[in-house]
């Protein structure tokens, strides 16, 4: 980039049809595209698939098809997606150019807060919203929100909102120049521990070990701030894939995204037990037994 506590649900995964060229544009055609008003703001969201929903955050630079057959594993594992476009252009595989483009327009977006002290990301508050709306249309005992890279710790914000479950925070990447910050409020965090502890509910996170966008010390201080209800998961840097797209070619250089441009589509590696992980966490609070 330029510059615990849940019971286990075994998620059947042999029977998903996502096997496709990630080199190549996705078209999306198996989501349906909505533009959504809330708090004034409309955003396009693909939605897609039945059940308890699930709000799927895309990494930079934006809806990729690596992010798009993510999103297609949590709706196979029989839940409704929500995916809001954010930034970038859907579907395509960006060029190295592109994403660095969309990169430095999101860097000074009024809605995100990239560097350290601004605290918590204005586009949390349209994401709760969302989340609100979500659990209206789909129903179940709540939703659960997956956030990666830049909108990695929006998971976590979004659980001032009563709805959202199951959170988990994928290799976040706010502050850019902070590692050991968190991107939000201290206040928003205190708010989070207190809804975790007070509610039984956990958080899962994922990162890789030698990631230099989500380093060590931003997981350490997740930890210190919420304590063991905060479950991190750091992967082996051998786990993930070399074969990735322009944009991660030139400017994401040590292994960063776990569930997407780095998971390696093959039984038994790390990062499809993390994929699975992740389908079991949102099954065991969307699904309860």
């Amino acid at each position: 980039m330029p510059s615990a506590g849940t019971t286990h649900i075994s998620i059947v995964v042999s029977t998903f049809s996502t096997k496709q060229d990630m080199r190549a544009d996705d078209p999306l055609s198996d989501f349906s595209a909505r533009e959504i008003m809330l708090n004034e703001i409309s955003k396009r969201v693909y939605v897609t698939g039945t059940g308890p929903a699930v709000i799927v955050m895309t990494e930079m630079p934006g809806i990729s098809p690596h992010v798009a057959r993510f999103a297609r594993w949590v709706r196979d594992a029989g839940f409704t997606v929500y995916m809001p476009s954010l930034f970038g252009r859907d579907g395509v595989v960006a060029s190295a150019e592109e994403g660095a483009a969309v990169f430095q327009k999101a860097c000074v977006s009024a809605e995100f807060r990239a560097f350290a002290g601004k605290g918590s990301s204005p586009v949390t508050l349209w994401l709760r919203a969302l989340a609100r709306l979500a659990h209206e249309e789909s129903g179940g005992p709540g939703v659960g929100a997956i956030g990666m890279c830049f909108t990695g710790n929006f998971a976590l914000s979004m659980m001032l909102e009563p709805a959202v479950l199951a959170p988990v925070v994928s290799q976040p990447s706010l502050p850019m120049d902070d590692p050991a910050g968190t991107g939000m409020d201290a206040a928003d965090l205190q708010a989070v521990r207190q809804r975790l502890e007070a509610e039984d509910l956990t958080v899962m996170a994922y990162r890789f070990a030698g990631d230099a966008f989500c380093r060590a010390q931003r997981f350490a201080a997740f930890s210190e701030a919420l304590g063991e209800r905060f479950v991190s998961k750091v992967l082996p840097d051998s786990a993930a894939s070399q074969d990735t797209a322009p944009f991660f070619t030139r400017y994401v250089t040590t292994p960063h995204s776990v569930v997407t441009a780095h998971l390696i589509d093959e039984a038994g590696q790390p990062t499809i037990a993390a994929r699975d992980e992740i389908l079991d966490f949102f099954a065991s609070r969307l699904k309860p037994m």
